[in-house]
């Protein structure tokens, strides 16, 4: 665990910054300049109707330049899944660049969150607590927690982010044509079996966790499901989340955190108390305004598109504000639950996490969003997901009698 922790913070900024920006693919024209021609199989339901048709997974969009890739880190971007990668010709490794495994990392971290708001997590040795040390159930708990990130992480966001760039082909042929999906480096059948592969995977490693818990419910199952369907429905039309702001970009807080978090605690404990749901979905609140982020240097494209996301519908002043509200009153809601409930220590914390957030509103987020995006998600995005893990322990270490 204490190695995730490492890994989580080395990656956490970048994640939660490029997670949310690769879900929704910005477009800067119009999708009347790719031509249209009939593809002759599909694959239910991920089959095109006929206004969507094109020849972008065929390969006959013309490849442009990849500017980024001669910095000497386009390998690395391309098995990470970022803008800026390389190209190769190794279909394992065209794979990988599909399920983005840069996103993975948030949804590890809310794994990690569950676990310890389930106050069950049993250390392999824990320094802090003699009780806690036994070796055995300490492997156990470890090999549950790498599991359940293996369900979060490659399988569920893997599927989550090869099913987007299946509906945002045409688009990328636009903005991204050397993505593996437009330039023709996967085919469109390859394409269609890997995302069955993951959901399937997916399912069944939560049903199998469900077993491993003794669960009578299966619970994780029915939380896999349900987030398989909200990531369908924010990337495939009719419904499409993704055009609308409010409920695209609470889509993507609630499955960067809420999802994760209630199957970690789901793994490892119970789910059966109100105050489990509710302050993950304060949080995935904060990450809402997470997402408003990412949305300010795609205005232009999203107004061209008609996708109306919230700094296109309130402008960009309105959106910066919501955002920073967003963000900052649903954690000051949450300290002040924990002031309530007897956990002073805890609240405090919090609070104390929850300052550099407000300066680097004050001095990056409101005076200019667009300019400042990526340097605030990095200055600020830390101390969030401290303040995510600080409620969970206090949850987990609460005494509910």
């Amino acid at each position: 665990m204490k190695l995730l922790v490492v890994a989580a913070l080395a990656a956490q900024a970048l994640a939660f910054s490029s997670g949310p920006a690769s879900f929704v693919a910005r477009p800067a024209t119009s999708l009347g300049m790719i031509p249209k021609e009939t593809r002759t199989e599909s694959f239910f339901p991920f089959e095109s109707s006929p206004s969507e048709e094109s020849p972008t997974a065929l390969g006959m969009v013309k490849k442009g330049p990849n500017p980024k890739a001669g910095d000497g880190s386009a390998d690395f971007k391309q098995l990470l899944g970022i803008r800026g990668a390389g190209e190769t010709d190794d279909i394992w490794k065209i794979r990988l660049q599909l399920t983005k495994p840069v996103t993975w990392v948030p949804l590890v971290w809310g794994v990690m969150c569950g676990a310890a708001a389930s106050g069950n997590y049993h250390w392999i040795w824990n320094p802090f607590d003699p009780s806690d040390r036994n070796a055995i159930l300490g492997l156990e708990d470890a090999a549950k927690g790498f599991v359940a990130m293996i369900l979060a992480g490659p399988f569920l966001t893997g599927y989550t982010q090869t099913i987007n760039d299946w509906y945002d082909r045409d688009i990328d042929a636009i903005n991204e044509p050397n993505r593996p999906i437009p330039s023709g480096a996967i085919s469109e059948a390859e394409v269609v079996a890997q995302i069955w592969v993951l959901l399937l995977g997916g399912l069944g490693t939560a049903y199998a966790l469900d077993v491993w818990a003794g669960h009578d419910f299966p619970t994780v199952l029915a939380l896999s499901i349900f987030g398989s369907f909200i990531s369908y429905i924010y990337s495939a039309p009719p419904l499409k989340l993704k055009q609308d702001g409010w409920a695209g970009n609470f889509a993507l807080g609630a499955s960067y955190i809420s999802l994760p978090w209630w199957c970690g605690q789901a793994v490892f404990g119970e789910l059966d108390r109100p105050v489990y749901w509710v302050l993950p979905v304060l949080y995935s609140i904060a990450g809402l305004g997470i997402a408003i982020v990412n949305d300010f240097k795609s205005i232009e494209g999203d107004r061209a598109m008609g996708l109306n996301s919230l700094p296109v519908a309130f402008g960009v002043d309105g959106a910066k504000y919501i955002c920073a509200g967003s963000v900052t009153l649903t954690q000051l809601g949450v300290a002040a639950y924990l002031y309530a409930i007897g956990e002073p220590t805890y609240a405090s914390i919090l609070l104390g996490l929850i300052l550099p957030q407000v300066y680097f509103q004050a001095t990056l987020l409101l005076p200019d969003p667009v300019k400042n995006d990526v340097k605030y998600q990095a200055s600020s995005q830390p101390f969030l997901v401290f303040g995510i893990l600080c409620t969970a322990l206090c949850v987990g270490h609460h005494n509910w009698a």
